[in-house]
């Protein structure tokens, strides 16, 4: 597994004010394959994410990555785990206006002093299509190819998983189709682990499995989705987030 959650806990506030956002979850995640989290708004998917990705403290229970356990890390060491081993993609794009694109995707390896392997470089570049535009800055890309920067970026220091947060949320359907493809590639042909929450059955069917969470707890999972099928059960969910 690349990671693993058990019995994990994430409440907020104490009290009559407790608000219990995931409720003891234990989930896996394989390796070399493509997750989504999916489910109503305050279901807790987010909040899952940030835990497994070490940007969210748990209230209680374990988070593991690979075999090490993040959860009670000291702050130094758990910045260091997501620099070496965890990517990100988030729903905005964060590249550096003034950097280049090149320039963007190396950029983390250049903060921790490592330099990329040219040849995986060469071929995340490849794979996302952006081997005409490197030398362009954000201003001058579109919107789609600003996050393929972004997918590359996390790409490019070969992380054990990658966590994308609504990642094609600020793009049009065809910029995000373009990006959809590009993630499922990384897995099918680079061997990547990406967990991404979403609320798009059509961004949910690139994904080999998709979880479903209500109220903070997971409800369901399905194998090999289509939108159709993620639309259909996305249906049954009322309006608490429960299945009918």
């Amino acid at each position: 597994m690349a990671a693993r959650a058990r019995q994990v806990v994430k409440a907020y506030g104490t009290g009559e004010t407790r608000v219990v956002a995931l409720d003891h979850i234990d989930v896996d995640i394989a390796r070399g394959h493509f997750t989504a989290i999916m489910g109503p708004s305050g279901s807790g998917k987010s909040t899952l994410m940030h835990c497994l990705a070490g940007l969210d403290n748990v209230s209680s229970g374990q988070i593991y990555l690979d075999d090490t356990e993040i959860t009670g890390l000291k702050d130094k060491k758990l910045t260091q785990l997501r620099r070496d081993r965890i990517g990100f993609i988030f729903q905005a794009f964060n590249l550096l206006p003034t950097l280049n694109a090149i320039e963007n995707i190396t950029l983390p390896m250049d903060i921790a002093g490592r330099k990329p392997d040219r040849a995986w470089l060469d071929q995340v570049v490849d794979t996302v299509g952006l081997a005409g535009r490197l030398k362009h800055r954000p201003t001058e890309l579109s919107g789609g190819q600003q996050q393929r920067v972004a997918v590359a970026r996390a790409l490019a220091s070969r992380p054990e998983i990658i966590f994308g947060d609504e990642p094609t949320g600020n793009l049009d359907s065809r910029a995000g189709a373009e990006v959809l493809g590009f993630l499922r590639r990384s897995v099918t042909e680079l061997g990547q682990t990406i967990v991404m929450v979403t609320h798009d059955p059509v961004a949910a069917s690139y994904a080999d499995r998709v979880l479903y969470l209500a109220d903070g707890r997971i409800v369901d999972e399905m194998y090999n989705p289509t939108a159709e099928q993620v639309l259909d059960r996305m249906k049954h969910f009322d309006a608490r987030g429960r299945t009918s």
